[in-house]
């Protein structure tokens, strides 16, 4: 049992300190950083002050924050005047928040939230539209860093297509820096994505070593949506099949293929390049 107290009048609302690792809620925290459980709830978990500070200023709503004072030093009160006025303030210890962290060096804060869904019907996208998509992601890091390159670049939407990972994964938001927020991002299947950017007449570029030309050769400044794949087999038949070219990055030393979020990054950035320079 806890006392609810009045941290700032008409303002959210702080627990007394949570200090045994035995407490539910505590429990229930360990239980979310499994994915089947965060999808059986239908909770996201956010871990750090950039991370959820960025989650905030995309217009998500913070349930629950669970605060290290020993760790977040003035970090709480940077975010404070963010939070909704029914956020509920857990302060634990920080044997307690060591316990529920789920990467080294936190700053003391971890957030419950409702994660954000999006579908295909809702993107909003300009007339010449750079969208970036991703099959069968499975590896939660390269999500992240890919779309730490499609925030920085300023790319339209970024599709995951029959993703292998959870979309919302800690570490997904952590590789990303929190910037799976800033954009828009939708999970769908392979069939529905490739009839979607059909209709709209978005040129589909999918990297793959065979039949391909040369990626430094290829016009982006048109409707252009590119497509990777998984590290270890590349993309799938559908995607080969509906492309209107399929493109590769030469390998000019002994390696045969990048990091995935690598790839991307070079290919993303020629586009940006050519729209830039308009040639």
């Amino acid at each position: 049992m806890f006392i609810q107290v009045p941290l700032k009048p008409g303002n959210i609302n702080v627990s007394i300190m949570i200090s045994s690792r035995s407490n539910p809620k505590i429990k229930n925290i360990i239980k979310l950083q499994k994915g089947s459980e965060r999808r059986k709830q239908g909770l996201v978990l956010i871990e750090g002050k950039r991370e959820i500070e960025r989650a905030l200023q995309a217009g998500w709503i913070v349930e629950t924050l669970f605060v290290c004072h020993e760790l977040s030093e003035n970090t709480f009160q940077q975010i404070e005047h963010q939070l909704n006025a029914n956020c509920s303030i857990e302060e634990v210890s920080k044997e307690v928040f060591e316990h529920i962290a789920y990467r080294e060096g936190s700053d003391g804060l971890l957030a419950i939230s409702n994660p954000h869904s999006l579908h295909l019907s809702e993107l909003k996208l300009p007339s010449n539209p750079l969208i970036v998509v991703l099959e069968a992601v499975e590896k939660p890091g390269n999500l992240g860093a890919i779309l730490r390159t499609t925030d920085a670049a300023g790319v339209d939407a970024v599709i995951i297509c029959d993703p292998l990972t959870d979309l919302y994964n800690p570490n997904t938001i952590r590789s990303s820096l929190g910037c799976i927020f800033s954009q828009q991002v939708v999970a769908s299947d392979s069939k529905q994505v490739i009839e979607y950017l059909k209709e709209k007449k978005i040129s589909i570029f999918c990297t793959a070593l065979t039949a391909s030309t040369d990626y430094l050769q290829i016009n982006y400044q048109k409707p252009s949506a590119i497509v990777m794949g998984t590290e270890s087999t590349g993309l799938s038949d559908h995607w080969l099949k509906a492309s209107d070219q399929n493109i590769l990055i030469e390998m000019r030393g002994i390696a045969d293929s990048l990091n995935v979020s690598v790839s991307a990054a070079i290919v993303v950035f020629e586009a940006i390049r050519q729209r830039k320079a308009g040639i």
